[in-house]
């Protein structure tokens, strides 16, 4: 699938929008839809959301969320998964989520889907890493592998079944290896 974009639009207008299937991201004042995730991609993204929420969710650490549209820094985007922690995700007066997150998410996570541009999600976890965000991971699942990106330092490059991949600070806990990603796409 070929992401084309179409006219510049301010963002207020593109908020305004009803949502898409698959969604659609405002990136540099162009609107680019999503493509649709296949088997592998749905398998990582589902068993990693839970594999997160089980360790940092109960301990109120942070919690993972599946295609959460986060806009910031004039962007409005929907990482396959983002992690924001405890304390920044918005709450009502009864302690209900709210709907709209307005931060960069301190852990993103990208998954390529086939024929989606490794730039684009490059250059989406560059703009979270510029305006805050602490971890973002591209994870390929066709070679099993994973770039990680964190400010200030060269991406690192994950292959080794059994290395543990790089998580942010606040999730030191949390055992995640290239072993697992394969595991979740197994059953």
């Amino acid at each position: 699938m070929v992401q084309t974009p179409v006219a510049a639009i301010p963002l207020e207008a593109f908020l305004a929008q009803p949502e898409t299937k698959p969604a659609s991201e405002y990136i540099e004042g162009q609107i680019i839809q999503k493509p649709i995730p296949q088997c592998k991609h749905s398998s990582i993204q589902g068993d990693l959301t839970a594999c997160i929420n089980t360790s940092l969710r109960k301990a109120k650490i942070a919690r993972a969320f599946p295609e959460l549209r986060v806009t910031f820094s004039g962007r409005s985007i929907v990482p396959d998964i983002v992690v924001i922690t405890w304390d920044k995700i918005p709450r009502d007066e009864t302690g209900s989520v709210t709907n709209g997150i307005f931060v960069p998410p301190p852990w993103m996570i990208e998954i390529l889907s086939p024929k989606q541009a490794q730039n684009l999600l490059t250059g989406k976890i560059l703009h979270c890493l510029d305006s805050g965000t602490e971890l973002g991971w591209i994870i390929d699942p066709d070679s099993l592998t994973v770039l990680s990106y964190q400010p200030g330092q060269q991406p690192q490059f994950f292959a080794n079944p059994t290395e543990r991949l790089p998580v942010p600070e606040f999730a030191q806990d949390l055992n995640i290896t290239i072993e697992d990603l394969q595991n979740f796409m197994m059953d």
